[in-house]
C-alpha cells in the first residue's frame, strides 16, 4: 500500500512517499532553501549580453537572475515572422534598466542565480493563465473533450493571452472555466497594479511551494494512506483524494521515526549504498555532475563470472534510478557499471532503466554507453540534492567532505524536544555547538510556546555540530546550571 507521510509541525516541512515499505521520494521544505519555483518577481534588467543571448536581472535576491531571449514577453509577443525574429539578438527585445514581470522556473545551484521567464504562468483550479502566451494547451492526460477545450480557450482568450487547461478541465462547465479565467486575469492585473508602486524590485506573488507539492503528490496517488502530524493540514487535504484515507498521527515520537523514515535520510547522505546480494554503490557528488560506481563486493554469485556480472548490474540498475529519486539528484549522472563484455548484456541493463525511469516526474534522457563503458543520462535539476539540502562543507577538511549543517542538527533537537511536549517538567538543559544554539534561537519564542516548558542551553566547542539533551527538571534549577556553564 502507498503511504504519503507528511511532517508538519515543526520549522522545517517534510514529507516522504513509500511505495511497497520503501521510501521513494524524500521532501524537505526550510525557510533559509524555500524553493522560488513559481514566485513572480518585479525586476529590473542589469545586464544585456547578446553574445548569450540573455539578459540579468536583479530580482532582490542575493544573485540576479538568467532570463534567455526566447522566454521574453515582447520576444513572443513580437508580430514578426518566426525565421526573422529568431535572427534578431537579445538587445532587440529588451534593454538594460528595462522593468520587468518575471517568473521562476528553476532555483538557484551553486554560483548560478536563479533562472526565470517572461511568460507568466498564473496556476488556477482547472486553467493556468498566461497574459503574454499566446497559445492553448491541453494537459497531456486529457484524451476526451481535447477539441472542445482548444476551441473554447480560442474563444476565451484575447489574441495575446494563453491558457494550459488542467486535468480536472474535464469536468468543469464553461461557466466555471470563464469565471476561474477573469478570477486570474483579475490577479495578474492586481499584480502589475503593485509593481507600479514599487521603486525596488521584490516578490509580487509568493507560493507555497510545500502544500503544492504535497497536493500534487496527492492527486497522483491511486489508492493508500496519507498520514499527517498537524490537524488543520488534515483538514485541508481530506477532500483532495476520494481513493486515499488521510489520518492524523498524535503520537510524541516524531512521525518520521515511527514510520523509520529518520533512518531512510541517514542512507540517503551516505555515499555507499549496499544492495541486498552484497554489492555495493558508491555515489560522488560534485557541482557539475554525479559519479555512480557499481561494485560486486560480497557478491559471487553461483554461475561464471559475467552472469554475476549481469546480475549485480541489473540490481545496481534499479536502485540507482530510485536512489537518484530519493536523493534527488539532477544534471548529468555518469554510472560506472561493472564491466560487461556482451552488447546483449548491455542492451539488458539500458532496458531496465529506461523501464525505471518512466517511473520518475522529472525529464531525464539517457545518452548512452561510452567507448569506456559508462553510461551516461541527464536528469532535470529543479533545486538542490538533498545532501546540498542538509549538508555543508566541512571547516575540518577544507570542502573535501560534507557534515551536518547547524540548521539541520538544530531541527533534529527541535524534532526530539517536541516528542516531550505537554511534559510535567519546567524547563531543559542542553549542551549544544554555538552554531547549533544561533540556527534554534530565531524560533526559540515559538518552540517553547508549543512545548509549555522553558529551554535552556550550555555551550560547548566542537568541530562538529551537535548537541545532548543533559537534564529535564525545575526551571529555577536548570536556570542556575546553564548559568553556571558559561
Amino acid at each position: 500500500m502507498d503511504k504519503l507521510i507528511v511532517n508538519y509541525t515543526a520549522t522545517e516541512k517534510r514529507f516522504a512517499y513509500v511505495r511497497n515499505h520503501r521510501v521513494e521520494k524524500l521532501v524537505f521544505d526550510r525557510p533559509e532553501q524555500r524553493s522560488l519555483v513559481g514566485n513572480i518577481y518585479f525586476g529590473i534588467v542589469t545586464k544585456v549580453l547578446p553574445g548569450m543571448n540573455a539578459a540579468f536581472i536583479d530580482i532582490g535576491q542575493e544573485k540576479n537572475a538568467y532570463l534567455h531571449r526566447d522566454v521574453l514577453a515582447s520576444y513572443v509577443q513580437s508580430p514578426e515572422p518566426a525565421i526573422e525574429k529568431a535572427k534578431k539578438n537579445v538587445a532587440s527585445f529588451v534593454h538594460q534598466g528595462e522593468k520587468l514581470l518575471v517568473q521562476v522556473d528553476k532555483d538557484a545551484t551553486g554560483p548560478k542565480g536563479a533562472r526565470v521567464t517572461g511568460i507568466i504562468e498564473i496556476p488556477g483550479d482547472h486553467l493556468i493563465y498566461m497574459p503574454e502566451g499566446r497559445y492553448v494547451a491541453v494537459s497531456k492526460k486529457i484524451s476526451i473533450k481535447e477539441s472542445h477545450l482548444r476551441t473554447l480557450g480560442q474563444q476565451l482568450k484575447e489574441e495575446k493571452e494563453g491558457i494550459i487547461f488542467r486535468t480536472s478541465s474535464i469536468t468543469a462547465t464553461e461557466q466555471e472555466i470563464a469565471e476561474e479565467l477573469n478570477s486570474l486575469r483579475a490577479q495578474y492585473k492586481e499584480m502589475t497594479n503593485q509593481a507600479a508602486d514599487l521603486k525596488k524590485p521584490g516578490v509580487l506573488f509568493q507560493k507555497d511551494s510545500f502544500l503544492e507539492m504535497v497536493g500534487d503528490e496527492l492527486s497522483r496517488m491511486k489508492n493508500g494512506e496519507v498520514i499527517v502530524d498537524d490537524l488543520s493540514l488534515k483538514k485541508q487535504l481530506e477532500h483532495k483524494n476520494s481513493l486515499v484515507t488521510v489520518s492524523y498521527y498524535s503520537g510524541k515520537e516524531n512521525i518520521f521515526s515511527v514510520n523509520r523514515v529518520e533512518h531512510e535520510i541517514d542512507k540517503a547522505l551516505k555515499r555507499v549504498v549496499w544492495l541486498e546480494n552484497g554489492a555495493y554503490l558508491i555515489f560522488d557528488e560534485t557541482e557539475a555532475l554525479t559519479i555512480i560506481d557499481v561494485n560486486t563486493g560480497k557478491f559471487s554469485g553461483k554461475g561464471d563470472y559475467q552472469d554475476t556480472v549481469l546480475k549485480t548490474n541489473e540490481l545496481a540498475a534499479v536502485e540507482i534510478v530510485r536512489q537518484l529519486r530519493l536523493r534527488d539528484i539532477g544534471g548529468i549522472v555518469l554510472i560506472d557499471f561493472i564491466d560487461m563484455k556482451s552488447e546483449k548484456d548491455k542492451q539488458s541493463i539500458l532496458a531496465s532503466i529506461e523501464s525505471e525511469l518512466r517511473k520518475d516526474e522529472r525529464r531525464t534522457k539517457i545518452i548512452g554507453f561510452t567507448p569506456l563503458g559508462i553510461l551516461q543520462l541527464t536528469r532535470k535539476k529543479t533545486k538542490v540534492s538533498i545532501s546540498e539540502a542538509l549538508k555543508v562543507k566541512c571547516p575540518v577538511c577544507e570542502g573535501t567532505g560534507r557534515i551536518l549543517s547547524p540548521e539541520t542538527v538544530a531541527f533534529r533537537l527541535e524534532r526530539e524536544l517536541i516528542e516531550h511536549r505537554h511534559s510535567e517538567h519546567e524547563a531543559v538543559l542542553i549542551e549544544a555547538t554555538k552554531e547549533v544554539i544561533e540556527a534554534l534561537s530565531g524560533h526559540l519564542a515559538i518552540l517553547e510556546e508549543m512545548l509549555h516548558f522553558k529551554v535552556y542551553f550550555s555551550e560547548v566547542p566542537s568541530i562538529h555540530h551537535q548537541y545532548v539533551i543533559k537534564q529535564f527538571g525545575d526551571e529555577n534549577e536548570i536556570s542556575e546550571k546553564a548559568v553556571d556553564s558559561y
